[in-house]
């Protein structure tokens, strides 16, 4: 039976923002069960001599006693609390953390920089998903963790004295968004950064992966203003230029910028700007976790797995009751459809990841019911939480199960921001032929296929006589036929005898 016993939460007394994480273990599992955060803006009440006016520590004890209630019948052991880059500065931290621990009833940990950028990684590496071998960046309310490794092994890390608040109080005090102020504030960073920048390059990470606030509202910006979900130096001047024509930091308005965020928001982007440019990044995509997840993941001591969708997949699988066998067909023939489209559709290998997930979970709409069961399956994937996919992969897969089978909903393909329209409608096509084509439910029946892509023209290669064999089989072909035609996605059959229906 679950009990308080069984949860563990982890709190994180930053420089902006204060976070609570209550979760529980269930099997060797992660549920969360809350999560609570306040903006309390530490970092803005340290004065030049490093003094924390005593308005700011109010504002942290009053969030505290918030906290403090929830963690009433969770055991101490079971509790980690730890503070960050104001509380290390602060000449009277310990007055501070002194009260805090008497709110709590718990010890609070004043962190290194090196120990919060270790536990950024853990966490990332533990939730988030793609190559193994990562750059991660956490823009903090006073620093800013960068940190290398290679799956759960961290091999460089960085802790630096900016953060979106201290950047505000230094660069944005006029409250004026001038192309000077920014100018300004990204100059301050790549001095800051350029001591570090030859050890991080010379690392060779292949992802960058971003674990910030101002991380999580860029990706709440480009989903609003229909951008896909990768972070790129292009679209971050971008939003610096719309920033700009807004002149005022109380006037600021971007689509997607929530009122919570938007004050330290143009401080932390020009940060960013910044390390895009030092460490030449390509793109950047959202982490599914940081130092909170750092913190549950090691008092759990839960080993960090290299495959991290691998394991949300099985685990979803299992508790769902799903067919793993046929899930197993499915993925197979998607897999084996994709490899020989590739080059032509150009489908990379986070699409192929994509669709494998999809696959994998496309029956999950039966747990409800079969009737509706694609429109089930998309509103379960959409609201479960998938450790190791982004929000936006998330969307994808719950939009590729929403058109698995019948009329295509072309406005839902659309309306996903995890990869081009093009590759969707791709992925989604191929999904469609593999559920048909594993159908019977048994491994010697999969047909040895072959697949033609010119353009959005879809050629099937059957066996000889596969239609004759199969007439149940044909019957479903041609209705996808027409289904696909309908959105002017022309598919065609044709045997090795050269015969041709379409």
């Amino acid at each position: 039976m679950l009990s308080a016993s069984s949860l563990y939460a982890a709190i994180d007394l930053g420089s902006n923002s204060f976070h609570m994480l209550v979760v529980r273990e269930v099997s060797g599992n992660i549920q969360v069960v809350t999560r609570i955060k306040r903006k309390v803006r530490l970092a803005a009440g340290l004065d030049k001599n490093n003094h924390l006016s005593q308005q700011a520590m109010e504002r942290g004890w009053q969030c505290l006693r918030l906290f403090s209630e929830y963690l009433q019948n969770i055991p101490v052991s079971q509790i980690r609390v730890v503070a960050t880059a104001t509380l290390r500065l602060a000449e009277n931290s310990n007055e501070f953390v002194g009260k805090a621990a008497e709110i709590l009833g718990n010890p609070v940990h004043v962190i290194s920089g090196e120990e919060e950028a270790q536990l950024i990684y853990h966490g990332v590496a533990h939730t988030t998903g793609g190559s193994a071998k990562r750059l991660v960046v956490d823009i903090g309310g006073a620093s800013t963790e960068l940190v290398t490794g290679v799956g759960a092994k961290t091999n460089q890390l960085f802790s630096l004295a900016m953060g979106c608040v201290t950047w505000l109080e230094r660069y944005f005090n006029d409250r004026r968004l001038t192309a000077e102020n920014f100018a300004n504030a990204e100059a301050a960073a790549h001095d800051i950064l350029s001591p570090v920048i030859p050890k991080l390059l010379e690392q060779d990470w292949n992802i960058c992966v971003g674990a910030s606030g101002t991380v999580q509202a860029l990706q709440e910006i480009m989903i609003a203003q229909g951008m896909d979900e990768l972070i790129t130096l292009p679209k971050l001047q971008q939003l610096k230029q719309q920033a700009i024509e807004c002149g005022k930091l109380e006037e600021l308005e971007i689509d997607g910028l929530t009122l919570e965020r938007a004050l330290v928001f143009p401080s932390g982007l020009a940060i960013l700007i910044a390390i895009f440019q030092a460490l030449h990044i390509e793109n950047m995509v959202l982490a599914g976790g940081a130092l909170r997840e750092g913190l549950v993941y090691g008092m759990l001591d839960l080993p960090i797995e290299q495959d991290i969708r691998a394991r949300t997949l099985c685990n979803i699988q299992h508790r769902f009751q799903l067919d793993i066998e046929q899930a197993q067909r499915v993925k197979q023939l998607a897999e084996n459809f994709c490899q020989q489209v590739a080059k032509s559709w150009k489908l990379d290998e986070r699409c192929r990841e994509l669709l494998v997930g999809a696959c994998l979970l496309h029956e999950i709409g039966l747990f409800i019911d079969f009737r509706h069961g694609p429109a089930h399956s998309a509103y379960l994937v959409s609201h479960l939480d998938l450790p190791g996919y982004t929000p936006a992969q998330k969307r994808l897969l719950a939009t590729l199960l929403k058109n698995q089978s019948g009329l295509v909903d072309l406005a839902s393909l659309s309306q996903q921001n995890a990869v081009p329209l093009i590759q969707a409608q791709r992925l989604c096509r191929l999904l469609r032929l593999a559920i048909i084509f594993a159908s019977r439910q048994r491994d010697d029946t999969l047909p040895a296929l072959r697949l033609q892509a010119e353009n959005e023209t879809l050629v099937i290669i059957l066996p000889h006589q596969w239609q004759i064999k199969h007439p149940l089989g044909t019957e479903a072909l041609q209705q996808e036929m027409k289904w696909q035609s309908y959105v002017q996605w022309p598919l065609l059959l044709e045997e090795q005898n050269n015969s041709r229906l379409g």
